[in-house]
């Protein structure tokens, strides 16, 4: 069965993963969004 949040052990460890997702999933989209500008630039440039 599925483990509900804040049940049982671990708590602390769950907190920290959940922390490094959020600055995971963060820093991949800031990444995503500047490709995205730089493909935008280069589009500009050519055309």
């Amino acid at each position: 069965m599925a483990k509900k949040p804040g049940q049982g052990p671990g708590k602390k460890a769950d907190k920290a993963r959940e922390a490094r997702l959020k600055s995971a999933l963060k820093a991949n989209i800031a990444r995503r969004k500047a490709q995205t500008r730089a493909r935008a630039a280069d589009d500009n440039k050519e055309g």
